[in-house]
């Protein structure tokens, strides 16, 4: 390694200052034998090869007092390099990264109620999300994350910034890991993460809000088996969700998921129970309860899968009454080249199949898909060419693309959302 450029104009600089000292010196005796000689005989011959001999004494001790200084200038030298180096290389910010990711679209939406424009139709350019991420590693077992999710609310009319994950790590074991605060649910990424195109849309249970992403609580999660064949992960979390941190509940919420890789092929189970952050103050009816099951292949450029939920009094947990709902969700997708893919998704949503307090409630079907083709010029970008339809028949619903439907719960009060445009996602 070449030396540091501070630390090559330091011992350039004693090089020259040596090196002047020496010369004046010598010219100093010239001087000084010129003016003897002039002067001539023997006596002052002598008296002049004294003085040369006094002047080379002094020349030498000059010579090893500089020799003395550049020692020890050089030892400064060396070890203000080696402190840069430090600098440069060291400090807690060499276990520190920084990341960021951006969903965004330039799409024009018609969204129809009963034949009735939605008010917020027409064309834009949408961030929908933006993520920035900063990962501190302090030893081989504790570690931390920070997470910003930045969103527009059309309920406030502005965008609004939140913590999404803020976690102390500790990873005691492969098969025994602890997260403390907020961060990644057990079913939710996991689901996007066999779907693989989140930037599209939303995974069935998120569009349809039946379960948070991330949550605040006590995450445990570990790998098992030869090739962390099962995989697990058990989230005690307040139940409200990531935007409410200091939620105060009667009783903590509880989600589990259990997973199975075969090679390419992935099967898993999962789990909600709890109040979805009812307060202690709140009067409590019954325990909302998630089941949740998918199955994939995700190999050789090709990902197809299908996940299913079931909900139960989801919409009774501080109201007197009960609630069932289900759904599925078929979604696929081939890259037939390393830059361009092709993908798709259906979903089916019964969301009141069952509604004890609004029985006209029961007749309503949601009905999603979307097509599209994308193009990824590197890996962290992406630029898809898409088309979403989201219908609502005999009633109205709100999901992850605002209200669908009609505007009564009424056989033949429909609605339709139509959206086509250019979405995409850049990540460092």
């Amino acid at each position: 390694m070449g030396a540091h450029p501070e630390f090559r104009q330091l011992r350039g600089t004693k090089i020259m200052r040596k090196n002047l000292l020496l010369t004046t010196t010598a010219l100093m005796a010239a001087v000084a034998f010129a003016a003897t000689a002039q002067a001539g005989g023997r006596t002052a011959s002598q008296q002049t090869a004294a003085e040369i001999q006094d002047l080379k004494a002094r020349i030498e001790a000059l010579e090893q007092q500089q020799a003395d200084q550049a020692r020890v200038e050089q030892d400064q030298a060396i070890q203000e390099q080696a402190r840069i180096l430090k600098l440069e290389k060291g400090g807690w910010w060499a276990d520190t990264s920084i990341s960021g990711r951006m969903y965004w679209n330039l799409s024009n939406i018609d969204n129809q109620h009963n034949g009735v424009d939605d008010g917020k139709n027409g064309f834009a350019f949408d961030a929908k999300r933006f993520y920035v991420s900063v990962d501190h590693k302090f030893d081989s077992v504790y570690s931390a994350d920070v997470t910003t999710d930045f969103q527009y609310s059309s309920a406030v009319g502005a965008t609004e910034l939140f913590i999404k994950k803020a976690y102390l790590q500790a990873a005691w074991d492969k098969a025994f890991t602890v997260r403390f605060g907020a961060t990644d649910m057990p079913w939710i990424p996991f689901a996007e993460g066999l779907y693989g195109y989140r930037h599209i849309e939303q995974t069935v249970v998120d569009r349809t809000k039946f379960g948070n992403s991330s949550d605040w609580g006590v995450h445990i999660m570990g790998k098992l088996l030869d090739g962390d064949m099962l995989q697990y992960q058990i989230s005690v979390v307040n139940g409200a969700g990531y935007k409410k941190p200091n939620l105060r509940t009667e009783q903590p919420d509880v989600e589990g998921r259990v997973s199975l890789n075969l090679g390419d092929f992935t099967v898993g189970v999962g789990g909600y129970y709890g109040q979805l952050g009812a307060l202690h103050s709140d009067t409590v009816y019954n325990d909302a309860t998630r089941f949740n099951a998918i199955a994939a292949y995700t190999g050789n450029g090709i990902r197809l899968g299908v996940e299913y939920f079931m909900v139960n009094d989801w919409s009774h947990v501080t109201s007197a009454g009960s609630d069932k709902g289900n759904g599925y969700s078929i979604f696929g997708s081939y890259q037939f080249d390393p830059m361009w893919s092709v993908f798709g998704k259906y979903e089916h949503v019964t969301p009141y199949d069952e509604f004890s307090t609004a029985t006209a409630r029961e007749d309503f079907k949601n009905t999603y898909y979307n097509v599209g083709i994308q193009y990824s010029p590197v890996k962290i970008v992406d630029f898809a060419l898409v088309y979403k339809h989201d219908a609502g028949d005999n009633g109205f619903f709100g999901d992850g693309n605002g209200t669908i439907g009609g505007t009564a719960f009424a056989a033949g009060n429909d609605g339709d959302y139509d959206e086509i445009g250019l979405f995409g996602q850049l990540r460092w």
